[in-house]
């Protein structure tokens, strides 16, 4: 078939994010001439808000590759062209219809609607007997007379697939993902030699990771993706400056930040307190066999004291509506955990953390931070914050002065725990001291409100016994 006689069909640059504006083309999984199918993720992007796979929702032969690793595209800007089987009627109707919508236009067609898949989780289940299998150099079958084309239903066609626009030839290839591929590859791992669980014998990330720990621990993974610093060219040995673009997560972050400190009259109270007492509750929690599981720091006895200190201060959960000059008081909580990445700071949150048990709030903590170390955060877990935490003290800091996270009226920060000579008891004696500091939005949390909430916090790390007697 030549070209003229295919009907080409053109992807964009979806929203995959709430409105965010533009992506970066971080990694394209094919080439021109691979073959893709529905479903088939085709390359990872990077919003400003975390990183996305896109996949494509139309069968095809790519044509064209209309940006490179590295360009931040606009949304709708189209980004691959895919040459489509078949010839006469079914021509025109693709070419049109992805000419005059967005890719999520497209979708909306199909039975099964397609969302954009966060890094690592892969392709939703439902669209996984679909997804990317690419036979091995078979370009020209692209190109071959019908009858030839339904011979990749059998089982010989997936003998060979490609995988990250690599082709490989065997029919022992294990099923993987391209994440879990990525993965496999960073720790190491033979996927021939991993006993997969997914269905349809796929290899999962868990999967991956167990088949490494006898070799080596998991936490490594996320290593290689510590990717910021790689951007900027090498320095010569004799270089006085080097120059790092501003994007993706960083550049959202400096718009936030700035937005934020100029629109909202900021205050921050500080407050330093013996948190003795809710340090020995933390190792007794550890050591708890009903516990067994649970992630019980320091950082989850602050989440709750705040719950507790909101409880009985309602007022300061709330935002200001500017447009409409009103104050909008939240009666649940989405507590936001200010989170250091590779790509840079980002502050998920625990939707409707206040219905929370303190094991059920400990889980969903320890999950939060751990997908947001592994750059896994989907830009839903960071819409709709209410309050936020952010633990300077884990690299050591007193406290500071944090700034709002915006549309927020309040941000705790929780400072390093240290050993100081404190009154105690009428008498001096060695005593875990922190610090902790209220950054609080002055056109709607006055300073009473303000000291009391701080107040409430501070009273219950000094005696924790209070979490059952306040709530």
């Amino acid at each position: 078939m030549t070209e003229s006689a295919q009907a080409v069909r053109e992807f964009k640059m979806p929203d995959v994010g709430e409105g965010l504006t533009e992506a970066e083309i971080l990694k394209w999984y094919v080439q021109p001439g691979d073959t893709v199918t529905d479903g088939q993720v085709v390359c990872e992007v990077e919003t400003a808000k975390a990183a996305v796979e896109l996949p494509i929702p139309f069968d095809g032969t790519v044509r064209e590759l209309r940006f490179t690793e590295g360009t931040t595209v606009d949304v709708g800007q189209v980004i691959i062209s895919v040459a489509t089987g078949g010839g006469g009627a079914p021509a025109p109707e693709p070419e049109a219809a992805p000419a005059e919508a967005p890719a999520a236009e497209a979708e909306s067609a199909e039975p099964q609607g397609r969302q954009p898949v966060l890094v690592g989780y892969g392709v939703s289940e439902s669209s996984t007997k679909r997804r990317a299998r690419r036979p091995a150099e078979q370009a020209p079958a692209a190109q071959a007379p019908a009858p030839e084309a339904p011979a990749p239903a059998p089982a010989p066609a997936p003998a060979a697939p490609v995988a990250n626009g690599t082709p490989v030839s065997g029919a022992d290839r294990p099923l993987a993902k391209p994440p879990v591929r990525k993965l496999a590859k960073d720790l190491g791992v033979d996927l021939a030699t991993v006993v997969p669980t997914g269905e349809g014998g796929v290899v999962t990330r868990e999967d991956v990771h167990a088949a490494a720990a006898p070799q080596a621990p998991a936490e490594p993974a996320p290593a290689p993706q510590a990717a910021p610093a790689p951007q900027a060219a090498a320095p010569a040995p004799d270089a006085r400056e080097t120059r790092i673009p501003v994007k993706g997560v960083r550049k959202a972050t400096a718009q936030a930040m700035v937005g934020s400190a100029f629109t909202a009259p900021h205050v921050t109270e500080f407050v330093t307190v013996d948190v003795t007492r809710t340090m020995k509750l933390v190792e007794k929690m550890k050591a708890d066999k009903d516990l067994a599981g649970v992630r019980v720091n320091p950082l989850l006895m602050v989440a709750r004291a705040l719950l507790v200190a909101i409880r009985r201060n309602p007022d300061v959960n709330a935002a200001w509506d500017e447009a409409n000059q009103e104050i909008v008081r939240k009666h649940y909580v989405n507590l936001g955990i200010a989170a250091a990445t590779p790509r840079g700071l980002i502050v998920p949150n625990i939707k409707d953390a206040q219905a929370k048990t303190l094991p059920e709030l400990a889980s969903a903590l320890g999950e939060l931070v751990s997908t947001a170390r592994e750059g896994r955060t989907s830009p839903a877990d960071m819409q709709g914050g209410t309050v936020t935490i952010t633990n300077v003290g884990v690299f050591g800091v007193d406290t500071g002065t944090p700034i709002l996270n915006p549309g927020e009226s309040a941000i705790l920060a929780f400072g390093a725990v240290k050993w100081q000579p404190w009154v105690h008891k009428g008498k001096v004696k060695p005593r875990q001291v922190t610090t902790l500091a209220l950054s609080f939005d002055h056109r709607l949390v006055d300073g009473e409100l303000g000291s009391k909430v701080l107040a409430d916090v501070a009273a219950v790390l000094e005696h924790p016994k209070r979490l059952l007697t306040w709530t």
